[in-house]
């Protein structure tokens, strides 16, 4: 059984979707998401943040802009999430 202040192993893939993540955590998150994805040689993703306001989108295309690895990014098309999601390109 896993202790409430261990951190929780998620599977890393080409999508990740934000919705489970607590707001303040979300820059954090995305930023370790990348390292993993970059490590493991993943060259297209997409994180799923939500439509809402557009607060964490805001987030995630902060930390986008500053990781050196990062290509491209956009929304995504309309059959994916549109401007809920963001499609990333890595080196």
């Amino acid at each position: 059984m896993q202790r409430e202040d261990e951190p929780v192993r998620i599977p890393i893939t080409d999508v990740f979707d934000l919705h489970a993540v607590q707001p303040k955590e979300v820059a954090g998150v995305v930023e370790a998401y990348l390292e993993e994805a970059n490590r493991l040689g993943l060259k297209r993703l997409r994180i799923i943040h939500g439509r809402g306001i557009g607060v964490q989108r805001e987030i995630v295309r902060a930390v986008l802009a500053r990781t050196p690895f990062v290509l491209a990014f956009d929304d995504a098309p309309p059959e994916a999430g549109g401007w809920g999601a963001t499609v990333i390109r890595l080196r």
